[in-house]
């Protein structure tokens, strides 16, 4: 039953607190200018934290729609308010000795700003994942989009991160409009904005063409949010011009709630999932040739970059296309892959992007040639980005290759010729990823550096660095109970 707005709120606290949160970052900033960046920073983290517990919590409770039908209150919702509460807070601890968060020579300045910044987009990304209505699907995409261009921007005297956000800005603009465009299909063919009611009224054979060009324009704005060719084209430039701990938070976070949006849509609005949803429509082809093709783009675009941010664009990319493998089969199973991957991704790549911003803090430099001789400078810092690395590869004992087993096996399990094509794509294209990865490990391990000299990691990176080690390793040895809990998440209110 549709509870009113007034009762609705009691379901919206992981929300609520950001909302409050928000507002005391900002006090803060203005009156305590002393202690403003940590004080800025332990809000933010608290608040993250405190809103991911309770998107744990809350997973236990039947589910329900809130705000007349807006917005759903489910286990699918919450899993990902607790992720995505998570992955900032970790992000708020990556960022808080650079400038653009008060640190280092800043003497706090931008602290309030940023951290309000990233618990507004955190916010939208949880509206993201929970909206079921083409109205805050739009506006809850525009909350993360609009202040991603900002986050992106934050270096104005920087000539690159301008650049890169102007980019974004365009790119975002287009994908957006195009997406309104194919909203507007919906609506007119439906006469209304809720996704269930679009799903009972574009069950009529007779409306599959509409459909079928309605939902291609909806999915070129969360294919953009997604990075998933061909609106992938922003991501190399916004994650090399962004600052780094922006660029690892793009990299997950946003890209994670695209996915729970893609996912919901196609449950909620189309019934891609159900046996008898949309029979005729194209959806497993139409996900399988975006699936191949962002993969490869972003693998074979990866082997000539010399810039580790770009790489790591164009390996996030091709991510994106393995996780598009599980979303062409349209079942349970290919979407706990989906689910399972995204928190293995997250703690692989973030760990990798943290090993970028140690060097080049040192050494003034984002190439692959500042890590030349890391190996003798900074062993464990090197162990380290190995372990990710060729847990982003896809190699065993490690999380990415348990993540990868899940997603080829939703494809095996179906079975057919597409479907074993595409899984045989996708395996060359791990093969293809293993040859930039290794020229890091090359540059790492086997050339010798311009100076002998030790690289320091400050004890905070240390720390986080161990923490996200221990899981990548971990989840490639023992994996059942988080894959336990991304099963006890799929569940959708209906």
């Amino acid at each position: 039953m549709v509870g009113d707005n007034l009762q609705s709120i009691r379901w919206f606290l992981p929300e609520t607190i950001l909302i409050v949160a928000v507002m005391a970052v900002i006090l803060w900033d203005l009156f305590a200018p002393r202690m403003r960046a940590q004080g800025a920073a332990g809000i933010a983290i608290a608040a993250l934290l405190s809103s991911a517990v309770l998107g744990f919590v809350q997973m236990r409770h039947d589910p329900r729609t809130i705000f007349e039908g807006l917005v759903a209150y489910d286990p699918f919702a919450n899993f990902f308010k607790a992720f995505f509460g998570a992955v900032t807070a970790l992000i708020v601890v990556f960022s808080m000795s650079t400038t653009e968060a008060g640190g280092g020579r800043s003497k706090g300045k931008g602290a309030g700003e940023f951290y309000s910044l990233l618990l507004v987009i955190t916010l939208g990304m949880d509206l993201m994942a929970s909206a079921r209505n083409l109205l805050m699907l739009y506006l809850s995409l525009e909350i993360v989009s609009v202040l991603s261009f900002v986050m992106v921007g934050l270096r104005s005297a920087d000539k690159r991160s301008s650049e890169a956000s102007l980019k974004y800005v365009i790119f975002g603009g287009a994908s957006s409009g195009v997406m309104l465009y194919g909203m507007s299909w919906l609506f007119g063919l439906s006469g209304s904005l809720s996704l269930p009611a679009i799903y009972e009224a574009v069950r009529a054979p007779a409306s599959s063409e509409a459909v079928f060009v309605a939902v291609i324009c909806v999915f070129a704005g969360i294919g953009y949010k997604i990075s998933a060719a061909p609106f992938h084209m922003w991501a190399p430039d916004v994650y090399e011009g962004a600052p780094t701990p922006v660029t690892a938070f793009l990299s997950v976070g946003p890209k994670a709630a695209g996915f729970a949006m893609l996912l919901r849509f196609f449950s909620d609005g189309l019934g891609a999932n159900d046996p008898g949803g949309q029979e005729g429509l194209p959806w497993a082809v139409v996900g399988g040739i975006v699936a191949a093709l962002t993969m490869t783009i972003g693998n074979f675009s990866a082997l000539g970059q010399k810039n580790m941010k770009r790489l790591l664009a164009f390996s996030s990319i091709a991510h994106a296309g393995y996780m598009l493998m599980g979303f062409s089969v349209f079942s349970d199973l290919g979407m706990r892959a989906i689910v399972f991957y995204i928190a293995v991704y997250c703690v692989m790549n973030v760990g990798a992007f943290l090993v970028v911003h140690v060097v080049a803090e040192e050494t003034g430099s984002e190439d692959i040639s500042a890590f030349d001789g890391l190996g003798a400078r900074a062993p464990l810092l090197a162990i380290a980005m190995a372990v990710f690395l060729f847990s982003l590869t896809g190699l065993p004992p490690l999380a990415g290759f348990v993540g990868k087993v899940y997603l080829f096996a939703s494809l095996v399990k179906v079975g057919g010729t597409g479907y074993m094509t595409l899984a045989l794509i996708g395996i060359l294209n791990s093969v293809v990823s293993l040859f930039y990865y290794a020229r890091v490990l090359r540059a790492m391990f086997l050339t010798k550096g311009k100076t002998a000299a030790a690289l320091p990691v400050s004890r905070t990176y240390g720390y986080m660095l161990a923490g996200l080690v221990v899981p990548t390793v971990v989840l490639g040895l023992y994996w059942p109970p988080l894959f336990d809990l991304v099963d006890a998440s799929l569940t959708f209110v209906r």
